[in-house]
């Protein structure tokens, strides 16, 4: 008798439509019942396990059977609930980023915190369904590969004894993080309700994933990296991108019809895509944009599809930014939503450091101390948009001539702030982490370093090392805040307005809310 392994997840869902994503335990046909009405479809196999994504043309409350019997609302639980995208688009988006899925007991709340997705998923059981989100947005490192938890390294020690040591080596480990970090019963009631959308970051593979050029010329050199890349980014494709698809997309997706028609198991398809997406990034495309009423939301992989080659980096490849130019270009929208998992604009006098480090990286002082700035940028993660100065520069000006407010959703850096371009209608929103905090000597390590010395040098180093002055100027307009937290932006309010929350205990309480002009 098959059973639900992970999900459902609620993934795209637009004005008359939803998607449910399942992963089983055996093969089997997967029906969703909202009420009278039912959609089915057939499991995929890959690796050995087996999934399924039904189109579901009805709102209301769910439930999940599989080859004919109900696994889902689980027992003496809230059911999970469909609920269409009104023709405005989404009132309210929950995003956030860097969440380690350790258990909830005294010692992981006083290591890793409260998880605040948890707690927001407790918060809404008990709230009227108009107060729900609309949309979540993911912003990277959903799961840790590198940084497994206690339970994560006993499932690696049961299973294998070799390399990596510590870490995620292959598809079948993949699976079970993904396991362990959607399952918790609140997590699971949650993504089962609120549609999502997701990106990745570093953690999701490795620790500064694709830092420079010099990264990856030392990780071709490991002897596992290369099945642990593909099934990285299999495991990515399979949890997280295939939700991302709208229905016409999966319809006309080649790898998707691959596996669906595969007699057996599909691994060796997915990990021949796998492989080829990170060895041709420019073959494949993570990033997806989506228009939710007056909003375009771009959803931006600033990870897989960088440019390394030395004297011209970009964060995103020549044929990435043809396309971001046509979705910024295109009209028939208020305002321009953009989800990149590292920020674009960062403390003033970090982004300078940066653009300093990567000039001294290409040589702009010589051989030695260009070694010396590789070996810095991958100590301390200078790899953020201000260390691609090209691409920088290049969507500045694209952002400063769109006309309309533009909104930058990142993570990734362990705090949450926010910042604006002057003179322009530009934001950025940092929201990070969701459970994974700074310690209390890194959080005044990076107040002094980002907020203090980097301020006072990094203008100066800048100039020492005959960077361009950016197209604009900008400045943090509130925070930083180091606490766990999840953020609200409101797309139904005048003003816009973004809200942040962290949880004690179970509760949910607000850090601030701070309202988003659409003028200079």
């Amino acid at each position: 008798m098959p059973e639900l392994v992970v999900g459902p997840l609620l993934r795209y869902v637009n004005e008359t439509s939803a998607s449910v994503w399942v992963e089983t335990s055996e093969p089997c046909e997967v029906t969703v019942e909202v009420g009278e009405a039912r959609s089915q479809a057939l499991t995929f196999t890959v690796h050995g396990h087996h999934y399924a994504i039904v189109d579901v043309a009805a709102e209301g409350a769910y439930q999940v059977r599989l080859a004919g019997e109900t696994v889902w609302p689980l027992p003496d639980q809230r059911p999970g609930r469909i609920r269409f995208l009104g023709p405005g688009g989404p009132n309210r988006v929950v995003f956030g980023s860097c969440r380690t899925s350790v258990p909830h007991d005294t010692m992981h709340i006083v290591s890793h915190g409260v998880d605040v997705l948890r707690a927001y998923g407790r918060s809404m059981m008990d709230s009227p369904e108009e107060e729900w989100p609309d949309m979540l947005l993911l912003l990277g490192d959903q799961v840790y590969a590198d940084e497994p938890s206690v339970e994560m390294l006993k499932f690696i020690k049961d299973r294998r004894d070799g390399e990596p040591v510590g870490e995620i080596a292959d598809f079948e480990e993949y699976a079970e993080l993904y396991r362990q970090a959607w399952t918790d019963p609140e997590i699971r009631w949650i993504l089962s309700t609120v549609p999502s959308a997701m990106i990745f970051d570093d953690h999701d593979l490795r620790d500064d994933f694709n830092t420079s050029a010099s990264w990856r010329e030392k990780m071709a050199a490991v002897s596992w990296w290369p099945r642990r890349v593909a099934s990285g980014l299999g495991a990515y494709w399979i949890y997280q991108h295939l939700g991302n698809m709208s229905p016409d997309e999966r319809s006309s997706d080649k790898l998707l019809s691959k596996l669906c028609a595969a007699e057996g198991d599909g691994g060796e398809a997915l990990d021949t895509f796998a492989r080829r997406a990170y060895d041709v990034p420019a073959d494949n495309r993570w990033s997806y944009s989506r228009d939710l009423g007056g909003t375009r939301l771009i959803m931006l992989d600033s990870r897989c599809a960088r440019q390394l080659t030395q004297g011209d980096r970009r964060m995103i490849d020549p044929v990435e930014w043809e396309w971001l130019t046509e979705e910024l270009r295109r009209g028939g929208v208020e305002r321009f939503v953009i989800g990149t998992s590292v920020p674009f604009l960062l403390p003033a006098g970090i982004h300078h450091i940066q653009n300093w480090n990567e000039a001294l990286a290409q040589g702009a002082w010589g051989r030695t101390a260009a070694r010396w700035s590789e070996a810095l940028r991958q100590a301390v993660d200078l790899e953020h948009w201000a260390a691609f100065r090209r691409s920088f520069e290049d969507l500045s000006e694209l952002l400063a001539g769109t006309g309309k407010p533009v909104i930058v959703l990142s993570g990734d850096v362990h705090y949450s702030y926010v910042a604006k371009a002057k003179g322009l209608p530009v934001y950025q929103l940092v929201c990070s982490p969701i459970r994974n905090p700074l310690s209390r000597t890194l959080r005044l390590a990076n107040i002094v370093a980002q907020f203090g010395v980097a301020t006072l040098i990094g203008g100066w180093l800048s100039r020492l090392a005959r960077i361009p002055r950016p197209p604009f100027k900008w400045r943090i307009t509130n925070g930083p805040w180091f606490s766990n937290a999840l953020a609200t932006l409101s797309l139904d309010t005048t003003p816009l307005s973004v809200r942040w929350d962290t949880a004690t205990g179970t509760n949910l309480s607000e850090v601030t809310t701070v309202e988003l002009p659409d003028h200079g």
